[in-house]
């Protein structure tokens, strides 16, 4: 039986280059899943959790235009299959291959709409992808903090990166549902939110929380602020630009997934400058925002917190993000699933992988030795308490989830092909050239 809350962990597959290029961060790599994949996908069964962010690592697997490394993914995806366990793809998680150099390049959204395609086609009986992962967050560190990447820190380049990484997904998106028409597209994006900390800097705070937005408005049609649109102009956006982004979404199979860490609230100075504020407002008070802007279904997509000295800092933490993720679905936000993110332990996140210094970051489930934190104990009971309490797709999905050893049955089949009816009519009406969200 197809579950009725996606409760969800992932493997992160962070692969951006550093040090000038120099060097890559492959978390898969610094958290020894390439030797432990088969230990770490049987401890997401041990969870009760049949929903797992994954990806293949996008350095290694796209060679070239056309050309494909799948040695890795088959073995990997073919055992996700055999258990049953339902894999939201990370396609492009924060980094690209060497050949195609950073997010500066225009070439990259037409090229990974191909390396999306080929995907989809190798593995059909896949549903559910995050084609781009935060959008925003891989701009902003890649083009604006100069993190990495590209290491730029301008506006432009900003606004250059974001307009290929959201055109990336959107066509991305196109190329993945010609193949699997009943596709569901889960946006994973930092939910972010600035507090001014005196009147002078109300204003400031009010720039950051419209562009806080930009990512998700051009990739779901929605016209941006007015002042966001200058701000766009100003740095290199054409109009025909954001014309292809209002006249292409696809928000009929898009899931809002929102992420939410105590990281994500910010207090705004007069001069437009940003400290860390902590957690005030909470995932509850943020995600009704986004809700307000988009009306999509929701999803809890990422969270974590470091276990500390007490040893059961991430236990509250998880509890008090459930807790959220209750009350908005109780405001009446449909909200389709929860992820504690990750499996394991992460490497150098400390310092936001700008820095290759080896350093285990305690948030996982599982430490790196796979051995069971409190807060892995505690997720695999609230999933036991909570799993037949949420009946959630039903009401809020147009295309209901098809696990992947359900792919092939006729029912499945029946849905595919009324989904794809239903595209070819969006693709073919009229109005769907004027009904971009406004």
């Amino acid at each position: 039986m197809t579950p009725q809350f996606l409760f969800a962990t992932g493997i992160e597959n962070s692969n951006p280059t550093i040090q000038g290029g120099r060097v890559r961060v492959d978390e898969l790599a610094k958290c020894r899943h390439y030797e432990f994949w088969q230990k770490d996908f049987d401890l997401v069964q041990e969870l009760g959790i049949r929903f797992l962010r994954y990806g293949p690592p996008i350095h290694t697997t796209w060679l070239g235009p056309g050309r494909y490394d799948w040695s890795f993914a088959d073995v990997t995806f073919e055992d996700l299959h055999r258990r049953n366990i339902a894999p939201i793809v990370d396609l492009c998680h924060f980094g690209v291959p060497d050949w195609l150099g950073n997010f500066q390049n225009p070439e990259f959204p037409a090229l990974f709409a191909q390396y999306a395609e080929a995907f989809a086609r190798r593995f059909p009986w896949v549903q559910l992808y995050t084609p781009v992962n935060e959008m925003y967050i891989c701009a902003e560190f890649s083009a604006l903090y100069g993190w990495w990447n590209e290491q730029l820190q301008s506006d432009r380049a900003f606004v250059t990166a974001l307009k290929y990484i959201v055109k990336a997904n959107v066509l991305a998106m196109q190329a993945i549902a010609e193949v699997r028409p009943d596709a569901l597209f889960i946006q994973s994006e930092s939910s972010e939110y600035f507090h001014a900390e005196n009147p002078a800097a109300i204003k400031p705070a009010e720039l950051l929380n419209a562009k806080r937005f930009l990512s998700l408005d051009l990739n779901y049609g929605r016209r941006v602020d007015s002042e966001m649109y200058e701000y766009l102009l100003d740095n290199g956006l054409t109009r025909e630009e954001y014309h292809f982004f209002l006249d292409n979404q696809l928000r009929h199979q898009c899931i809002m997934g929102n992420d939410y860490y105590r990281t994500n609230e910010h207090r705004v100075r007069a001069d437009g400058s940003t400290t860390a504020s902590g957690e005030i407002f909470g995932y509850h008070v943020i995600t009704r925002q986004y809700h307000d802007r988009y009306r999509l279904p929701v999803m809890h997509t990422e969270t974590n917190l470091w276990q500390g000295p007490c040893g059961d800092e991430a236990v509250n933490w998880l509890w008090k993000e459930w807790a959220n993720v209750l009350r908005v679905r109780n405001d009446g936000v449909p909200i389709v699933g929860f992820t504690w993110y990750s499996l394991t332990d992460q490497v150098d996140w400390d310092t936001a992988l700008r820095e290759n210094n080896g350093t285990v970051n305690p948030l996982g489930l599982y430490d790196l030795e796979r051995n069971i934190r409190p807060v892995g104990q505690a997720y695999k009971q609230l999933i036991h308490d909570w799993r037949q309490v949420l009946p959630a797709q039903s009401v809020c999905l147009q295309v209901p989830i098809v696990m992947p050893q359900e792919s092939t049955q006729g029912w499945a089949q029946q849905k595919q092909n009324q989904a794809e009816q239903t595209r070819q009519d969006k693709t073919t009406s009229p109005a769907n050239q004027t009904s971009a969200a406004s």
